[in-house]
C-alpha cells in the first residue's frame, strides 16, 4: 500500500510519500537509542511541563488538524475537532496524574518484616523505545493515547502510522519537536507494514503496542514473542448492545445510532451487534430504524454532515460483501444496503435483521454503519448471543433492573459493560479487551504500567 493521502470523498490522491530507507531507520533508533538514556533520567514535573506545552499546541492547531484528518479518512469535521480536544483532555490528564500512577509503593510493615529487609518498595522505571503500530479511524487518538503514557513514563515512542494518514503522522513528530521535546522522544517512521518486523526484531525496541486488525495483531504478537518483548494488542471487535425490557427504549434507540456510526462505524469499540429483548424488539427497531434512516450523508468538511465516507475503497468492498453475504443466507434489510452512486467511498446507514450463526456478519466486525439486529427470549439468551463472537472488546447494557445488571457484568465475555450508555474511552479508565480482541489495557494507571520495568527494592536488615 503506498504512503498516501488520497481523499476518501473523491478519490482523489493529494499527497505521496517515499517510505524511508535502511539509512535513515538505522538513525532514527540510533537517536531513540540515545535520547532515552538521558530522556529517562527527567523529572516528571519536566516531563508534565513539555506535555501541557504539547497539549496546548493541539489545541491551538484544532481546526488545522482536524482538516487534515477529514481529507486523509473521511471523518466528519465536527467529530474531527472532538477527537483532537480529547487528545488535549488526555495529555493534560496525564501530564497532572503520571507522577502519582507510578509513585513507588511500599508493602506491608508485615511482609516487609517477613522477608527479612529492612525496607522494601515497588518502583516502575521506564523500558526504552516503544515501537507503536497505529490505525487509519482514530488517526490523532490512538497514537496520544499511547504516547502521553508513555512519555510521562519516561520511555521514548517510534511511530509506525497507518499508510493512509501520513500527514497526521508527521504532525505528532512536529507537534512534540515544538513542545520541546528532544528530538528522539517522539519519532514517525514513514515505513510499509513490511518494514515492521526488522524493526521490531532490533534490540533497541523494547516492546511494541499494536492497534489494528487480527492478521497485523498476529504478526507483531508471533515476532514479539520471538524475541521476548512486552506487547499490547487492541484488535478488533463486534460490541454488543443489549436492551431489555426495563430500559429506557426511546432513548437506547437514540443512543444506539450513535454508538453504532462514530466515526462513520468505522470503530472497534462502536456497537455492532444489538441484542433486544423480544417484549421490546418491535419497538426498539422501529425507533432504531428511523434514526439511521435520518442520518445525513454527505461531504464531510460540512458541519451538518453525520456519516462521511469510508476510508477506503477496499473498506468499502469488504462491507459491501458482508452485506450481500448476509442477504443470501437470509437476512432482511430494514434500511440502506444499497451504494450510492457518484464519486467517494460512501454507503450508506443500513440495518440487518434475521441474522444467522452462518452468516459471515455474526462471526466477522462491519467496520462501517451497518448494524446487525437480534431477537433474544430472555436475559440468558441475550447473553448467549452477545458471547457468540471470537471478539470482547467491549459491551453496552440496557437495564434498570439491577440483578440483571450484575449478571451482565458477571457473564458478558468483554474488557467492559457500560450500562445505559455507549462505549467510550476515557483517560481514567483502562481500556482493552479480551478473547480476540487483544490484551493488555491502554489509559488508566493500568495503560501507563504496561510500559515499564516493574522493579523490586528490597533492603536488607
Amino acid at each position: 500500500m503506498p504512503i498516501a493521502t488520497v481523499n476518501p470523498a473523491n478519490g482523489e490522491t493529494l499527497k505521496t510519500y517515499e517510505a524511508m530507507g535502511e539509512e535513515e531507520i538505522e538513525r532514527r533508533l540510533q537517536l531513540a537509542e540515545a535520547t532515552f538514556r538521558t530522556y529517562r533520567t527527567t523529572t516528571f514535573a519536566e516531563r508534565a511541563r513539555l506535555l501541557n506545552r504539547a497539549a496546548d499546541l493541539l489545541d491551538e492547531d484544532q481546526q488545522d488538524i482536524a482538516r487534515v484528518l477529514t481529507t486523509e479518512m473521511g471523518k466528519p469535521i465536527k467529530q474531527a475537532r472532538a477527537e483532537a480536544a480529547k487528545c488535549v483532555k488526555a495529555m493534560r490528564w496525564y501530564a497532572e496524574h503520571a507522577e502519582e500512577l507510578l509513585a513507588d509503593e511500599e508493602p506491608a510493615d508485615f511482609d516487609v518484616k517477613d522477608s527479612g529487609a529492612s525496607r522494601a518498595l515497588v518502583r516502575y522505571r521506564p523500558m526504552g523505545p516503544v515501537l507503536a503500530v497505529m490505525p487509519w479511524n482514530f488517526p490523532l487518538w490512538q497514537v496520544i493515547r499511547f504516547a502521553a503514557p508513555a512519555l510521562m513514563a519516561g520511555n521514548v515512542g517510534l511511530l509506525k502510522h497507518a499508510s493512509n494518514v501520513p500527514q497526521t503522522a508527521l504532525y505528532l513528530e512536529d507537534l512534540f519537536h515544538r513542545a520541546g521535546f528532544t528530538e528522539g522522544c517522539f519519532q514517525t517512521l514513514l515505513i510499509g507494514s513490511g518494514q515492521v518486523d526488522d524493526i521490531l526484531r532490533d534490540e533497541r525496541v523494547k516492546a511494541a503496542t499494536l492497534t489494528g486488525s487480527e492478521p497485523a495483531g498476529r504478526a507483531v504478537a508471533s515476532t514479539a514473542a520471538e524475541m521476548i518483548k512486552k506487547t499490547v494488542l487492541e484488535l478488533g471487535g463486534s460490541d454488543p448492545f443489549v436492551v431489555m425490557p426495563s430500559a429506557d427504549i426511546d432513548r437506547a434507540a437514540q443512543v444506539a445510532v450513535t454508538a453504532r456510526v462514530q466515526n462513520t462505524g468505522q470503530s472497534c469499540i462502536a456497537a455492532k451487534r444489538f441484542i433486544v429483548h423480544t417484549d421490546v424488539y418491535d419497538r426498539f427497531a422501529e425507533r432504531f430504524v428511523e434514526g439511521m434512516k435520518a442520518l445525513k450523508v454527505g461531504d464531510p468538511l460540512e458541519e451538518e454532515t453525520e456519516i462521511g465516507p469510508l476510508s477506503s475503497e477496499r473498506g468499502r468492498d469488504d462491507l459491501e460483501e458482508l452485506v450481500a453475504d448476509a442477504r443470501r443466507g437470509g437476512a432482511t434489510v430494514l434500511c440502506g444496503g444499497e451504494r450510492p452512486g457518484g464519486p467517494g467511498w460512501y454507503y450508506p446507514p443500513t440495518v440487518l435483521a434475521d441474522i444467522g450463526r452462518e452468516m459471515r456478519i455474526h462471526r466477522e466486525e462491519a467496520f462501517g454503519p451497518v448494524a446487525t439486529l437480534y431477537r433474544a427470549a430472555d436475559l440468558d439468551e441475550a447473553v448467549l448471543i452477545a458471547n457468540d463472537s471470537p471478539f470482547g472488546l467491549s459491551s453496552n447494557v440496557w437495564t434498570r433492573d439491577e440483578t440483571e445488571v450484575d449478571r451482565f457484568v458477571r457473564d458478558l465475555e468483554a474488557g467492559g459493560v457500560y450500562v445505559n450508555g455507549m462505549t467510550a474511552s476515557h483517560p481514567a479508565f483502562p481500556f482493552g479487551g479480551v478473547k480476540r480482541s487483544g490484551y493488555g489495557r491502554e489509559l488508566s494507571g493500568h495503560g501507563i504500567r504496561e510500559f515499564c520495568n516493574i522493579t523490586t527494592v528490597w533492603h536488607g536488615a
